[in-house]
């Protein structure tokens, strides 16, 4: 039974860099596109990922499925996590608690925000086009764009830190030489996939996306 765990959990963390770390690296990109080059650029974007082939295929087995696996194994296993950084204040426990509260952020946050934009699409409610129209309509909202903040910076953290963790899970970074170098390029992956995020928000509050 302990064995199974260990492989259950390597499973979990490789699902959250690849193909996961792949998904939120690219939904930046396109996000970014925003503000980068308007309305025109990020519907461009969107309709070439649409035109992609095999698109309902990678949907299902490159997003949904390893979201919904590492989603709720994760909450699994924060549940049995014994969160003691309370009593052990330094900086790398903290870091394992922070993990475990942003991935419970990040599972509830995905499912809404897909809920309000690609569910939305299969619904009928609204077209692929409309998506620029529907996130102006979320970003200028003060409440909802506060709750995004929180709910970007909860995934971009639980990525960013989780791919610390993969590097060492996975035997990649063994020595504290290579364990520090790879913090600080984690750090550098948190502070610029959140800046394309909010870079990406405040251009959705623009009017020429109405």
């Amino acid at each position: 039974m302990k064995g199974d765990s260990y492989y259950w959990r390597k499973l979990h963390s490789l699902l959250g860099v690849i193909p996961l770390g792949g998904f939120i690296l690219v939904h930046a990109s396109i996000n970014f596109q925003a503000f980068e080059r308007g309305p025109e650029g990020f519907a461009s974007y969107v309709h070439f990922i649409n035109s992609l082939p095999l698109k309902p295929l990678l949907e299902i087995f490159g997003i949904y499925l390893p979201i919904l696996f590492h989603g709720i194994y994760g909450l699994y296993m924060a549940y049995q996590s014994n969160l003691n950084s309370g009593q052990y204040t330094y900086v790398r426990n903290w870091a394992f608690t922070l993990q475990r509260i942003t991935g419970v952020i990040t599972f509830i946050f995905v499912f809404w925000h897909f809920f309000n934009t690609r569910f939305q699409i299969y619904l009928g409610n609204i077209t692929h086009e409309e998506l620029g129209s529907t996130m102006h309509q979320i970003a200028a909202n003060p409440v909802l764009f506060i709750i995004y903040i929180i709910g970007v910076l909860s995934a971009v953290f639980h990525f960013s830190n989780g791919l610390w963790a993969f590097l060492i899970s996975w035997g990649i970074t063994i020595s504290p030489r290579s364990q520090k170098i790879s913090s600080n390029i984690c750090i550098g992956v948190f502070v610029l996939i959140s800046l394309l995020f909010f870079l990406s928000l405040l251009a959705f509050t623009g009017e020429e996306f109405k």
